[in-house]
C-alpha cells in the first residue's frame, strides 16, 4: 500500500484539502473545461479511487472547489471567527481591504477564480464571501461614515475587480516578496484617497486625511 492512499485512509479531511488546492489552481490555469478529477488526482499525488470517493464527478469538484476559495476569502478577510453578517460588517473598512488585498497578492489563482465565478454567476448572493463583503458595503452606505449617494453593487464589483487584477501587475513589476508587499501598500495607500476624497466622511478617519492629501499633492506635482 502506498504512503499517499496509507495517509488518505488516516486523514480523508487533509486529503480532500490537497485535492482542492491543486483543483484550485488548475481550474486558474486551464478553466472550468481543463478540470477533471484524475487529473487533479495526479497532480495532487492522490490515489484516482481515492479522489472519487471525495468527488464523483467534475462539476461535484468545480462547485467544491469555489465553495473551498471562498471560505478561504472570508477567513482571510475577515477572520476566522466572523463569519456572520454582523461580525463581518462591525469590522473596520480600511482592515477589510488590507486583509483582502493581502490575499489576493498572495493568493492570485484562488483570487481569478473566485472573481470570474462571481461576475458570471446570476445569482453572487449564493456566494458567502460575496454576501458578506456586500453587506459590508451596503452597511457601510448606509452610515455616516460614507458620503451620500454611492451605488454600493458598483462599489463592491469595482473594488474586487481591481483588487483582484493588481497582483497580475503586481507581480509583472515586481519578483521579490517584499517588492509585492510594497505594491500592496501602493494599492491600499491609494485606493484610501481615493475613498478619502470621494467616498469616506473623512471625519471619521482623523489619521488619515492628511497623508491622502499629500499624496494627491505630490501626484499633481508629479504630472506637471
Amino acid at each position: 500500500m502506498s504512503t499517499t492512499t496509507r495517509t488518505a485512509k488516516r486523514n480523508p479531511e487533509r486529503t480532500r484539502e490537497a485535492i482542492l488546492e491543486v483543483a484550485g489552481k488548475l481550474l486558474a490555469k486551464d478553466g472550468p473545461e481543463g478540470l477533471s478529477v484524475s487529473q487533479v488526482a495526479q497532480a495532487a499525488g492522490v490515489n484516482r479511487g481515492t479522489a472519487y470517493h471525495h468527488f464523483q464527478t467534475r462539476d461535484q469538484l468545480l462547485e467544491a472547489t469555489k465553495a473551498w476559495v471562498s471560505e478561504k476569502l472570508c477567513k482571510a478577510v475577515f477572520g476566522e471567527d466572523a463569519l456572520t453578517k454582523e461580525q463581518a460588517t462591525d469590522l473596520d473598512p480600511y482592515t477589510v481591504a488590507e486583509n483582502l488585498t493581502t490575499f489576493a497578492m498572495e493568493n492570485p489563482e484562488y483570487g481569478r477564480i473566485w472573481l470570474f465565478e462571481v461576475l458570471s454567476s446570476d445569482k453572487p448572493g449564493n456566494d458567502p464571501f460575496w454576501n458578506l463583503y456586500k453587506s459590508g458595503i451596503d452597511k457601510f452606505v448606509k452610515s455616516d461614515w460614507a458620503q451620500p449617494g454611492i451605488d454600493s453593487e458598483v462599489h463592491a464589483v469595482m473594488m474586487l475587480v481591481s483588487v483582484f487584477l493588481w497582483p497580475v501587475w503586481a507581480r509583472a513589476h515586481s519578483s521579490s516578496a517584499a517588492g509585492r508587499k510594497k505594491m500592496a501598500k501602493r494599492f491600499n495607500d491609494e485606493v484610501m484617497r481615493m475613498n478619502l476624497q470621494g467616498n469616506f466622511n473623512q471625519e471619521k478617519f482623523p489619521d488619515k486625511p492628511q497623508k491622502a492629501k499629500s499624496q494627491s499633492t505630490r501626484s499633481r506635482k508629479s504630472a506637471k
